[in-house]
């Protein structure tokens, strides 16, 4: 008997059904929450006007590519010091962990302002061509530059995941076996189970974190668990009551100022390589897919690079007037669809809708703020990782030469000055009294040093393949001499 073995998977244009629907979407929003809460909790940002921004911003980006590229957008990491470094320049501080209005209404003008950055990198690919970009941007660079933003959210991750604390206490074994227990059973659930199960992974993990942590909490070795702060309760704009049932996310318009635009716009240059980075990725995993499913796609990812640019930059100014920080499509987004083989569109619809759903309603925000930071931190360990192993898988299918001295010295450079940034400096390079961040620092230097580089080259080549065309036509010439 000849076995049949059906290929497991989702294509952007196609839509499970319902109940799978949701639980492929609820787990997107369970990957997408910790860097995108995160982002909110170190800036000061709100943490429900966060969360509706990046649905909201989902949606529309869904629909500026015309419903046929699978990206969650999220904050991003890039902007983190950017936004640290003009509040102090204009003196605020955080009050219970949360930014005065006024700060964020600052940082949101130079957010929207950020988002022309990529606008323009969109316009470029559309009036001349991919070639433009990846003229600039070759895999020798979006490669090592997905690597990096992965491998420096490494330190986030462990932080998360192993508590820092000099004296042993239950409550840190019972954090640390958590984490643990978390990421080892991700990597068990994703290699092991099959069918509906096979492709949520990430969501059993964590259910599974959270089960062993409420069997520690009753068994009285330490609570894991957290609450939503009071403080993020009193700045919503309108609550139920006491807010502890439905609250209206703290939206905030804009304000003028221009110190803020030149803090924040110039960071959005180390957004687009990575959203590069994410389309190649993409493209790779979903062709994958439909080479195993027997099914050609429609339209290529990579050749809508120019509405992913566009997007993403939309998004920000989208996200930016509402009161939301600056952002970009996810890897840890991609990272799961690489997973599950779930690229679907309506899922990351869905998954959008009950991310701005959260954002009004409280106890949702606190079932899922209260998910423990020692299963967050065993989810990143596998997520980050991905996305730095993603970036390898760039450089795999573009045929990378590495044995080519220029990509060579492109990669060590992107890879040292991004790495060596985040771990020397704490993610800022002090170059010359200017505080560059580390990603967008290796990305702007592979870039011009790729281009330096490059010079000479097309000349060089013409002149190999004319060489190389003269010396077969006197082998030609030389065969056709009658023999004496």
């Amino acid at each position: 008997m000849k076995e049949h073995h059906a290929a497991v998977g989702y294509l952007p244009e196609e839509r499970p059904s319902f109940i799978k629907l949701l639980l492929y979407a609820i787990q997107q929003v369970i990957v997408m929450f910790p860097a995108t809460v995160t982002v909110a909790l170190v800036t000061g940002f709100q943490v429900s006007t966060t969360i509706f921004a990046s649905g909201l911003a989902t949606l529309c980006f869904i629909l500026i590519t015309g419903r046929k590229i699978p990206l969650y957008y999220g904050s991003s990491f890039a902007y983190l010091t950017a936004i640290a470094s003009m509040c102090a320049a204009e003196g605020f501080e955080k009050v219970d962990g949360i930014l005065p209005t006024e700060a964020i209404q600052y940082a949101q003008f130079g957010i929207i302002f950020s988002g022309l950055i990529s606008i323009a990198a969109g316009l470029l690919v559309r009036f001349f061509g991919k070639k433009a970009v990846e003229t600039i941007l070759p895999a020798s660079i979006t490669g090592p530059v997905a690597m990096i933003i992965g491998l420096t959210l490494a330190g986030n991750a462990l932080s998360d995941a192993i508590p820092n604390v000099t004296a042993v206490s239950s409550e840190s074994i019972v954090w640390t076996v958590v984490a643990l227990v978390t990421l080892l059973s991700t990597i068990l659930y994703a290699k092991y189970l099959k069918g509906v199960l096979g492709q949520l992974p990430l969501l059993l993990g964590v259910l599974t974190g959270c089960a062993v942590a409420g069997i520690a909490y009753a068994a009285g070795w330490g609570n894991l668990f957290r609450s939503v702060p009071a403080a993020a309760l009193d700045a919503s704009i309108w609550r139920l009551g006491d807010g502890s049932i439905f609250a209206v996310p703290a939206f905030s318009l804009p304000k003028v100022s221009w110190s803020a635009v030149a803090a924040i716009m110039p960071i959005a240059i180390a957004t687009i390589p990575e959203s590069t980075a994410h389309m190649y990725q993409l493209d790779i995993y979903v062709n994958d897919v439909a080479r195993k499913k027997g099914k050609k796609m429609k339209y290529s990812l990579i050749d809508m690079l120019d509405r992913n640019l566009i997007g993403d930059g939309i998004c920000d100014m989208i996200s930016g007037f509402v009161g939301g920080p600056a952002g970009t499509n996810y890897g840890e987004n991609i990272s799961t669809m690489a997973i599950t083989k779930v690229f679907s569109v309506p899922v990351l619809v869905v998954a959008a809708v009950i991310a701005m759903l959260i954002s009004f309603f409280t106890p949702l925000i606190q079932v899922i703020y209260g998910i423990p930071l020692a299963v967050i931190g065993g989810l990143e360990i596998y997520l980050f990782g991905a996305i730095a192993a993603q970036g390898v898988a760039i450089m795999i299918e573009k045929k990378v030469d590495m044995f080519s001295s220029k990509n060579i010295a492109v990669i060590a450079s992107i890879m040292i000055i991004g790495l060596g940034g985040n771990y020397a400096f704490g993610g800022n390079i002090p170059l010359f009294g200017i505080q560059v961040p580390c990603i967008a620092g290796a990305a702007i230097f592979g870039i011009l040093l790729n281009l330096l580089l490059s010079i000479g080259e097309k000349k060089a080549a013409k002149q190999a393949a004319e060489a190389e065309g003269d010396i077969g036509a006197e082998n030609e010439a030389e065969s056709e001499e009658p023999q004496a």
